[in-house]
């Protein structure tokens, strides 16, 4: 009987996003994560990932040109 894979915790789920948001990512690490990751978490992770990097980057101009 084979076993099912383990479902990924949330920090590899935060560490697959950041190397994904950085490109530099291993083939062979990126398949073990696409077995072992929920796609829904990926994308929520990401979105909210997302929304960080566009306020901390609205924040960094504001600190600039305040």
């Amino acid at each position: 009987m084979a076993t099912p894979p383990q479902s990924g915790s949330l920090m590899s789920t935060v560490k697959a996003v950041l190397w994904g948001f950085l490109g530099l990512r291993q083939r062979g690490e990126y398949e073990k994560d696409i077995k072992r990751l929920n796609p829904l978490h990926l994308v929520a992770v990401g979105l909210v990932m997302a929304f960080i990097f566009v306020g901390a980057l609205i924040a960094l101009v504001n600190w600039v040109a305040g």
